[in-house]
């Protein structure tokens, strides 16, 4: 299995996302200790519904125009991409790109139908929808918690709790990079809005850009990567079994499937899910 899977610390009300104060560097961003399954709070919902509200139908509409064929970074370059973490500029600007689909952001949901776009070409037996890698995403990390600048790259990089079996739950897994992605010398982290672990990400790198580059803490080489993943040995995902099978890939868990699912199925349909429609372990 290449993603660690994580349970939440008693003292920690299952479905919080928490800042690990004093664990990481200032100006990085965390994921929650927490199982991804559970990072779809009540509190999220309503929040994701106020922008329904508000005009998502619209928003959807807007963003959907803005994503042609023009903008889409299709692959380029032969051969493997080079994979690193590439170092960016402070106080970068947020991307002012029109909303996707339940206000995700504009800058996300062009990056998962790019990824979309690019699988139906290499893997077309997949049938990889966008929809399913913003369910991933979602439920890794919020669409990069909504502030992703214009090429795709948070505002700050990402990265979950390390491995070291410190925190309820967690699995021990040992550096394998060096800290290349994940900045850590004895224990590794998952890494980017897509949460993976390093090895797993070096093995499955996409290039979303086309650049002969791919980084974990960009959206688009992401979310490629994530189809990539899942696609792996030939599944088809408009088969349930097996979009089933490629999901727990992320978490062997059939809540974790019914949360990707309903995430799915609500940036499909722009329905928001209830908070009841998303199961916990």
């Amino acid at each position: 299995m290449g993603r660690h899977r994580k349970q939440p610390e008693p003292v920690f009300r299952r479905g919080s996302v928490i800042a690990l104060a004093g664990l990481v560097p200032a100006g990085v961003v965390t994921v929650s200790t927490a199982s991804a399954s559970e990072l779809n709070t009540g509190e999220f919902t309503a929040l994701s519904a106020a922008k329904h509200e508000a005009g998502t139908q619209q928003a959807q509409a807007a963003a959907a125009a803005t994503v042609s064929d023009e903008t889409m970074h299709m692959a380029k370059h032969s051969g493997p991409p080079v994979v690193e973490s590439v170092a960016l500029p402070q106080n970068r600007a947020e991307a002012q790109a029109p909303a996707g689909p339940l206000g995700m952001p504009g800058v996300a949901y062009a990056a998962y139908q790019n990824a979309e776009k690019i699988l139906a070409q290499e893997q077309p037996d997949c049938h990889m929808p966008w929809s399913m890698l913003a369910g991933i995403g979602q439920i890794e990390s919020h669409q990069a918690y909504g502030k992703l600048d214009a090429d795709g790259n948070p505002l700050e990089p990402i990265y979950g709790p390390v491995l070291d079996g410190s925190l309820y739950g967690n699995n021990v897994v040992p550096e394998t990079d060096g800290g290349a992605l994940d900045g850590m010398t004895s224990y590794a982290r998952a890494v980017g809005p897509m949460q993976f672990l390093p090895e797993t990400y070096r093995k499955y790198a996409g290039d979303g850009r086309g650049i002969g580059v791919s980084d974990p803490q960009n959206i688009y080489d992401a979310s490629l990567t994530a189809g990539k993943y899942l696609c792996e040995g030939g599944l088809d995902m408009r088969d349930l079994s097996q979009q089933s099978r490629a999901i727990m890939r992320y978490n062997n868990s059939m809540a974790y499937v019914a949360n990707v699912m309903a995430w799915e199925t609500a940036y499909r349909t722009g329905v928001t899910p209830h908070a009841a429609d998303l199961p916990t372990i």
